[in-house]
């Protein structure tokens, strides 16, 4: 496509054109926060070795009726809207312990894991791309409680 094609579709599609790069702003924009946020993202390969080799707990901030229809084998739910890491039993007690924080698709578990920094977790990270990227990759989810 020529920049004078390019040129000739925005002007006759305005609004198709402003969504188009409004969305590529948006996500150029929650990136970079991500990036800055001084939270390390992990690939589903690197989070996989964290939770073998150093213990890593996983924790899903998904609701609880997406928790149940797939989510990582041995990670705990605790959805957004309950956390609460001074109150919640397991989280508790994991401050000392890698934890990886997931969510479907890796927006809202970015807002969990400020929250765990906050309350004094020492080794937080995020799963890129959340539960689609772990499925992406082809790695086993179940499902249920």
């Amino acid at each position: 496509m020529s920049w004078d094609q390019l040129s000739a579709f925005a002007q006759s599609s305005p609004i198709l054109s402003l969504a188009f790069v409004g969305l590529t702003l948006a996500v150029i924009i929650n990136e970079t926060r991500l990036r800055l946020s001084g939270i390390p993202v992990l690939s589903p390969a690197a989070a996989t070795r964290r939770m073998n080799s150093d213990e890593a707990l996983v924790v899903d901030v998904s609701p609880a009726a997406d928790y149940a229809k797939a989510h990582i084998l041995g990670s705990i739910s605790v959805p957004l809207v309950d956390l609460d890491p001074e109150r919640h039993k397991l989280l508790a007690k994991a401050k000392a312990r890698p934890v990886i924080v997931v969510c479907r698709a890796g927006m809202s578990a970015r807002d969990a894991a400020k929250k765990l920094k906050k309350a004094g977790f020492t080794d937080v990270s995020l799963l890129d791309g959340g539960i689609a990227g772990w499925r992406q990759a082809d790695l086993p989810v179940t499902k249920g409680r």
